[in-house]
């Protein structure tokens, strides 16, 4: 029996799904181009519309925006952390008081918080990190 190679870190090989969500369009482009080289991206311009994509395929990570018209990205994570507990949660936020900020990352279980401006590099390095934590996460299930 063979065993199959390892993904590396080039964007030969794709990582898994992630998903994005936020509702400014401009930023979701920008973030889709910088991860599409190493993983399949999905992305929603809502919380609604991200959750009904979450119910069609299976997400490594999902980056989703804080304050968003029509929906919370912090309580949209809280909602996937109970449906979807092995997928890792990563927020994008503007601002946030640090009070808020502890109790959203031990609400959401969140792998980790970005703050705005968020640099690409910054961003491949997390999604890529936590895509990781997944696969270990749900390594003994196979």
């Amino acid at each position: 029996m063979t065993t199959p190679t390892s993904a590396t870190e080039t964007p030969k090989a794709k990582l898994g799904a992630v998903l994005l969500v936020d509702d400014e369009k401009p930023l979701l482009e920008l973030y889709a181009e910088a991860l599409s080289p190493y993983f399949d991206v999905a992305v929603a311009t809502s919380t609604k519309e991200a959750g009904y994509l979450l119910h069609k395929r299976v997400f490594k990570v999902v980056v989703s925006d804080h304050l968003m018209p029509g929906g919370n990205g912090l309580s949209f994570l809280v909602d996937a952390r109970e449906e979807y507990p092995e997928m890792q949660r990563v927020l994008v936020t503007g601002y946030m008081k640090p009070e808020m900020l502890l109790r959203s990352v031990n609400e959401a279980a969140l792998y980790r918080y970005l703050l705005k401006p968020v640099s690409l590099p910054e961003l491949i390095k997390t999604v890529q990190e936590a895509a990781k934590l997944y696969d270990q996460a749900t390594a003994g299930r196979a």
